[in-house]
């Protein structure tokens, strides 16, 4: 027999369960989401991490996800921790970094694996300077071609000629007829 809080006034309410919905109450607790999930479906996890069911039976193929567990159906139940691991795996994968590297990143061990990690982390970061100065260098050509452009149309109107295109033009193959 169920009994609502109207029901139960006037006899002991403290030993009777009711379903309402009430702060504090075991469905307030579970609506509001304070209990956190413990295990995820692999679709699950890929919506929450950010990524296709693909990419996590891949980094599991790689093992860069722990092997997951299994249901009596056979699906796979993965940790929360995982949501986190496959984040950051997009992330370095984002950043630059394979997979490979990542698998050495996530790796344990002592001092020599945290050399290795160090080592792979400083190159990185030198191969992102070397990528941000050459990207620089391009935006300063690009910058020059704007203001050469600029400036022809400024000077000549509708009869400019684009001096980026007829930069190229200017300047014809040495040592070819044209002939087929």
């Amino acid at each position: 027999m169920v009994f609502t809080r109207f029901q139960l006034l006037g006899q002991d309410a403290q030993n009777y369960l009711t379903l309402e919905l009430t702060q504090g109450s075991i469905l307030g607790v579970l609506r509001k989401g304070v209990v956190e999930q413990t295990e995820f479906r692999i679709g699950e996890l890929a919506t929450r991490a950010g990524v296709s069911i693909d990419a996590v039976r891949y980094y599991e193929r790689l093992k860069l996800l722990p092997r997951a567990g299994r249901t009596a159906g056979g699906f796979r139940l993965f940790g929360p921790e995982s949501v986190e691991r496959v984040q950051f795996i997009k992330q370095a994968q984002e950043l630059g970094l394979t997979l490979d590297e990542i698998k050495g990143l996530l790796a344990t061990g002592g001092a020599e694996e945290c050399r290795r990690v160090r080592d792979l982390l400083s190159k990185k970061i030198r191969e992102l300077d070397d990528k941000m100065t050459a990207m620089k260098d391009f935006r300063r050509t690009l910058a020059r071609h704007l203001w050469a452009c600029e400036r022809e149309l400024e000077t000549h109107g509708d009869s400019a000629c684009c001096p980026v295109v007829a930069g190229g033009k200017s300047n014809p193959p040495q040592g070819k007829s044209g002939k087929k």
